[in-house]
């Protein structure tokens, strides 16, 4: 007769194999946008929609529902460790929700999705909504479609709760309403009060030309700082090039991308530092744990955390550019020559609204992100169709920020998330400036000289803290419980906002 331990093992032969196929469809997700020639997309959309069906079928096929069963109805469950059951309950938990989806709907929306994005890139290069919406109509009907199956499922409130689940579970459209009700009411005066400062940076500095080639040797040197491998014999990554930034990968194998201005350098300096800190979490998840569902992030919030953590609060610090702003000047040859260090970090530091997400400031940003979720929260309401999306975001970017959309390219498609089939996943990058707020305070107290190390070129001690206290954990807890552990607390604005305060009210001397 087989006991626990051995159907907790085939158990955790089944979760390897799905660990490993999702890390193939990442290999292809990522050559579609860094490599695969044009012409490939209606052939990869058919691979896309293939490798999406045989991954719902191995999550939901019949041994696998027959361990489950049988190891939570073991006599001797009780006996197994935290780490045994948090395996078996979010096995348990894809599986059900696996299971309720039709394998023909996963299918069509996989197909979907990556003819969505192909039309995406074509329909904002040409500034024309009118390309993407037909296609953009479909797949947002096969999301909803799904959200409702998945709704009775995880037991959600909401559609929309469901599809939140997905990326943050446990999380709802209730509790981030209330949440970011009190960000914008934290952030809309320290805005004002930067604008209105008197010392206001000169920003003309980052937009001196800068040669992509010298570019490429600067995101090397960034990642080599923050201890991202991307060059060695025995490195686990590699940077590409690529419209829209993003990070794919698992342990031994995370790719990062970024993309190159010759009169925005720094777009690409924060790309990478953004890529890289997803990447870092990635890379070090406990060894312990590779292949088993724990061994992943705890959820894209907390993966917006780590990102940007490593971007802004240790890359827009004073003290990381007073040891690396050397290696900047060398890496731009004379485009920065008469500008000085504290000129450069006030100008990267400059707090004012714009019309384009990744490019927001540290403040403004988290207004972009409320946005996003209020229309995607009003979409799945059937309060807004896809017709009127344009006209709602427009006008939510003149209300929020005070800015005027000239196009939509600008505007509604500047993100690939929607067209992508992402619903659910905006929220989660303000999410992850408030996690990391939080983590700054409590690695404060511990770290005491944190600043000190970036101003003598040392990123180690920052990183084992982040490793010790946050990826050690993988997804053993969910999001409100693991910051919880990590900070004491339960989720707060209030770090993150006391942190932005106290750095800018010295950059802007109000």
């Amino acid at each position: 007769m087989e006991n626990l331990q051995s159907n907790y093992k085939k158990l955790l032969e089944k979760a390897k194999d799905l660990a490993v196929f999702q890390s193939i469809e990442g290999v292809i997700g990522w050559d579609a946008v860094t490599m695969m020639p044009p012409k490939g997309i209606a052939l990869r959309s058919q691979q896309f929609g293939l490798l999406e069906s045989i991954k719902h079928q191995m999550s939901t096929n019949i041994e696998l529902g027959r361990l489950l069963e049988n190891v939570m109805h073991a006599s001797d469950y009780s006996g197994l460790g935290e780490v045994q059951k948090r395996n078996v309950y979010l096995l348990k938990k894809r599986c059900d929700e696996q299971t309720a989806l039709p394998n023909e709907l996963v299918a069509e929306m996989a197909k979907q999705s990556a003819l969505t994005v192909d039309i995406w890139k074509k329909a904002k290069a040409t500034k024309d909504y009118a390309m993407l919406k037909s296609d953009l109509g479909k797949l947002l009907d096969l999301e909803k479609k799904a959200a409702e199956v998945l709704m009775k499922v995880k037991n959600t409130a909401t559609p929309y709760d469901a599809l939140i689940d997905m990326y943050e579970p446990g999380m709802t459209a209730q509790a981030i309403s209330g949440i970011f009700n009190e960000l914008r009411e934290g952030l809309v005066p320290l805005i004002e009060r930067c604008q209105n400062a008197p010392n206001q940076p000169d920003t003309k500095v980052l937009k001196r030309r800068v040669p992509i080639d010298h570019q490429r040797k600067l995101a090397q040197a960034l990642a080599e700082f923050v201890h991202y491998d991307a060059t060695s014999k025995e490195s686990g990554g590699r940077i590409d090039e690529t419209e829209h930034p993003f990070t794919v990968g698992y342990y031994d194998d995370v790719r990062i991308t970024t993309h190159y201005y010759e009169e925005g350098y720094t777009s690409s300096i924060f790309g990478v530092l953004h890529e890289a800190g997803h990447a870092l979490y990635e890379q070090n998840l406990p060894r312990d744990w590779m292949y088993q569902p724990v061994g992943s992030a705890c959820s894209s919030g907390f993966h917006e955390s780590q990102s940007r953590f490593v971007e802004n609060i240790i890359g827009r610090s004073a003290e990381f550019w007073t040891s690396f702003y050397p290696k900047l000047r060398e890496a731009t040859g004379s485009a920065l020559a008469e500008v000085s260090k504290e000129e450069f970090v006030h100008a990267i530091n400059l707090v004012n609204p714009s019309k384009i997400r990744v490019g927001a400031d540290e403040v403004t940003y988290g207004l972009h992100i409320i946005i996003r979720f209020e229309v995607e929260r009003d979409l799945f309401a059937d309060k807004i169709t896809v017709d009127e999306l344009p006209e709602i975001w427009n006008q939510r970017y003149k209300d929020y920020l005070g800015l005027e959309i000239e196009h939509d390219s600008e505007g509604v498609m500047q993100d690939v998330h929607w067209a992508g089939g992402r619903y659910g996943s905006f929220l989660c990058y303000a999410l992850g400036n408030i996690y990391g707020g939080q983590m700054l305070a409590t690695m404060e107290r511990s770290l005491t000289d944190w600043r000190g190390q970036l101003m003598n070129g040392r990123f180690d001690e920052i990183l084992n803290w982040l490793t010790r206290n946050v990826y050690a954990y993988g997804n053993l807890y969910d999001p409100a419980d693991l910051i919880k552990k990590i900070a004491g607390t339960e989720l707060s604005i209030k770090p993150f906002l006391s942190y932005l305060n106290q750095k800018y009210s010295s950059l802007y001397e109000y």
